[in-house]
């Protein structure tokens, strides 16, 4: 055999074992897939749609879309399971945009428990019954709006001129609470302060308006950190002593979650509404279906981007619990959510 013959044969050969390596690497043969594995499918626009189909199909899309049907259907769960106490929490912004129209559905309906918000998510509701919030840019420059008077929030454009006729309205409101505290002994918290706002507003555009015709406690631990505070600090100036008990609330949810039959969470970005509801839900072992809707990532170790699997090691959510975290903005997000649960149609429950 000739050296070139022989060299030939050992590329060949070596040809043949590259090619067994790389099928042994790439063919690696499949396991049987369960017979009831749901298998990756989105809507056909050949056939009319409607939005409840589109809802419907989203859990076989993938990626956020399944994520968004699986909170479709663990809301339904809460919806359908005896006496379960559903807890709303959002932040401010939300209120700002029009989600706000959408919590005062829930409001109105009863079909929520009770709220969890921040200041800003109070006192915006309030506001927008004295003034209108405006669709502006996310590139208009912050000093030109500082000029003209103009507050922005991402895109939405808020006058000044509302957050005056705000405190027009309120601070008479809080001298009226004041003799009340000194006539009555009558001590405040945050959320019979948002009952009496709710009350005084009497509006029914209002989310807190029904809140108090509904009975439906709304919480918020952090109530001086915004408008509300900005007021309450420049009456102190008039008359000082207005005592707000932050005490008696904690013990208030923590007991609303302690007695409740089984319980939902629904929350609608992160920090302290988010905490507030799990820690209460922390009281009673953790929380049968849980909800979270924001763009937080967990890498920095916030609660804020944690995913529900790390509240099931503090015992905020149970063990064996339904849950589901949507990664994408809520004003997009939940608005699809409500029509695929409440607004679907189906008959509308009173909590």
């Amino acid at each position: 055999m000739s050296a070139q013959k022989a060299g030939q044969d050992d590329a060949n050969n070596s040809d043949v074992e590259d090619r067994k390596t790389a099928e042994a690497a790439v063919l690696v043969s499949s396991d049987p897939i369960p017979e009831n594995t749901p298998v990756i499918k989105g809507p056909d626009f050949n056939v009319p749609q409607d939005l409840q189909s589109i809802l419907y199909s989203m859990s076989n899309i993938g990626f956020q879309a399944t994520n968004l049907g699986k909170a479709i259907d663990i809301i339904n769960k809460m919806r359908a399971s005896p006496n379960c106490t559903i807890f709303l929490g959002y932040t401010s912004n939300l209120i700002s945009s029009g989600l706000r129209e959408i919590i005062r559905y829930l409001a109105q309906h009863k079909l929520i428990s009770c709220i969890v918000a921040t200041a800003g998510g109070v006192e915006e509701d309030y506001i927008k019954c004295l003034g209108k919030t405006y669709l502006g840019e996310f590139s208009l420059s912050g000093a030109k709006l500082r000029e003209r008077g103009l507050n922005r929030i991402g895109n939405l454009l808020i006058p000044n001129q509302n957050y005056c006729k705000f405190e027009d309205w309120v601070v008479p409101l809080l001298e009226k609470m004041l003799q009340e505290q000194k006539s009555e002994n009558k001590i405040w918290t945050p959320s019979t302060i948002i009952d009496r706002l709710g009350k005084e507003i009497n509006d029914e555009e209002s989310v807190y308006y029904w809140c108090h015709k509904n009975r439906i406690p709304v919480f918020c631990p952090a109530l001086t950190d915004g408008s509300l505070g900005d007021m309450i600090y420049f009456h102190s100036f008039k008359s000082e002593g207005l005592i707000v008990d932050i005490a008696a609330d904690i013990r208030k949810i923590n007991t609303m979650a302690v007695r409740a039959k089984n319980t939902g969470m629904i929350i609608l970005g992160g920090g302290i509404v988010k905490h507030h509801i799990c820690n209460a839900n922390l009281m009673r072992n953790g929380a049968d279906y849980a909800v979270y809707i924001n763009t937080g990532q967990e890498f920095d170790g916030s609660d804020a981007g944690a995913s529900p699997d790390e509240a099931v090691s503090w015992g905020k959510i149970r063990v064996g619990a339904e849950s589901v975290k949507v990664f994408g903005d809520a004003s997009i997000i939940f608005p699809l959510i409500v029509g695929g649960t409440w607004g679907s149609g189906e008959k509308i429950e009173k909590r």
